[in-house]
């Protein structure tokens, strides 16, 4: 092709040549419009620059907000049980008796601040990585917590309790190294198209069938004597929060970048469905903190409740179609770890198994020492001094 012949002028209604080999047109300007080029040159476009920062680091944004989510929520904890320490040191009357005194404590209001600012970064981070790496992510918490209360609060954490926390960052980090990548989602509209898509509508479905058996059906007659009752309902509705959070997350970024997000209908829908799910949540994991042991409720809500989010992730945002074989299995394994540490964490912390006692402990016949912290524990045995040779026997005779 010939070289361009243009006027020296490029102004509205001069002419421009295109010349090639055996044609040659002639255009006229119409209308002038400053090219991109200068635009980013110039410093004009505000949101080129996020969207360019968005694409290329964005999967890290989101997975530095998670840890640092993580690290907010496992500290804050610390620092309220800090100030419910103090109350009971004055002579104050305990939180779990009625008292509130502990709203008169500036240490507690610090943990429920960092509370906050924790679950604001969690929040946030569901706007720029995958649920699938964001909701594991959340164990991390735990582990902090346990390592801050070993070294500020004085509670020992046993030798099973750190294979638990060692256990747990392998995990996480296996799931980092072979996390999948969000489909492109940057707008209300797909988030729409992705909601009605018939395979996710199908999966809505069987989970709201499956929530209202649970609430209506099995809670009243099985909730006070089965644990996994309370926890499956926390997790079903786990499923619609996230994705109200998520959708949320892709609504706050459409807003700053100038997109009508608010005359969206989807938007305040999504904010009724996290308002609504969120408070059955608290609801029924309060009711199940209440009856029975936090050692096991913990770890069986983390199961349920992460199993149910990366299903909804699977299927709503194809988070897994484009991960190879390897990646799969390494983000599977990843997550079995974590829970594995997440059990050993919590079902064990009573015992007392240190690396100085593990012979004796492993030797004796007798389980290890066990301190129980908590008001209500799963199994209690009335009086265990009694030998079962020694206790009363019933005989029956037939005839």
């Amino acid at each position: 092709m010939e070289p361009l012949e243009t006027n020296s002028s490029c102004s509205n209604g001069s002419l421009i040549t295109l010349s090639c080999l055996s044609h040659r047109v002639v255009c006229q300007v119409i209308s002038s419009a400053v090219p991109a080029d200068s635009i980013l040159e110039n410093g004009t476009s505000d949101s080129s620059w996020i969207t360019r920062l968005e694409n290329n680091y964005g999967f890290y944004i989101g997975l530095g907000l998670a840890v640092f989510s993580s690290f907010l929520i496992g500290s804050s904890v610390i620092l309220k049980k800090k100030g419910l320490l103090r109350l009971v040191e004055k002579g104050g009357t305990r939180a779990g008796d009625g008292g509130h005194g502990y709203l008169k404590d500036w240490l507690w209001w610090a943990g429920l601040i960092t509370m906050g600012g924790g679950e604001a970064a969690n929040f946030a981070a569901y706007a720029f990585a995958p649920a699938t790496i964001v909701t594991p992510l959340g164990a991390l918490s735990v582990l902090i917590s346990a390592i801050l209360s070993s070294y500020l609060l004085g509670e020992r954490l046993n030798l099973l309790g750190k294979l638990g926390c060692l256990l747990s960052l392998v995990g996480s980090t296996v799931m980092v190294i072979h996390a999948p990548e969000d489909e492109e989602v940057t707008t209300l509209e797909e988030m729409t198209s992705k909601l009605k898509e018939p395979g996710f509508l199908a999966y809505a479905a069987i989970l709201l069938a499956l929530c209202f058996l649970l609430i209506f059906c099995l809670a009243p007659r099985y909730g006070q004597t089965n644990i996994l009752i309370y926890l499956a309902i926390c997790s079903v509705i786990g499923a619609f929060s996230v994705s109200s959070v998520k959708g949320l997350g892709i609504a706050i970024k459409g807003f700053f970048a100038g997109q009508p997000v608010l005359q969206n209908p989807l938007t305040w829908i999504l904010v009724i469905m996290l308002v609504a799910s969120i408070t059955t949540q608290i609801n029924y994991l309060n009711k199940s903190l209440d009856i029975f042991n936090t050692s096991l409720v913990f770890p069986i809500y983390y199961v349920l409740f992460t199993t149910i989010v990366i299903t909804t992730s699977i299927i709503l945002f194809k988070e897994w179609v484009t991960m190879t074989v390897v990646d799969i299995i390494g983000t599977v394994c990843g997550f079995l770890t974590i829970i594995l540490g997440v059990f050993l964490l919590h079902a064990f912390k009573d015992m007392d198994v240190s690396f100085g006692n593990l012979p004796q402990v492993l030797q004796n016949e007798q389980p290890a020492p066990v301190t129980r912290d908590d008001k209500n524990i799963l199994i209690e045995v009335d009086n265990s001094s009694i030998a079962p040779e020694d206790k009363p026997k019933v005989f029956m005779l037939c005839t």
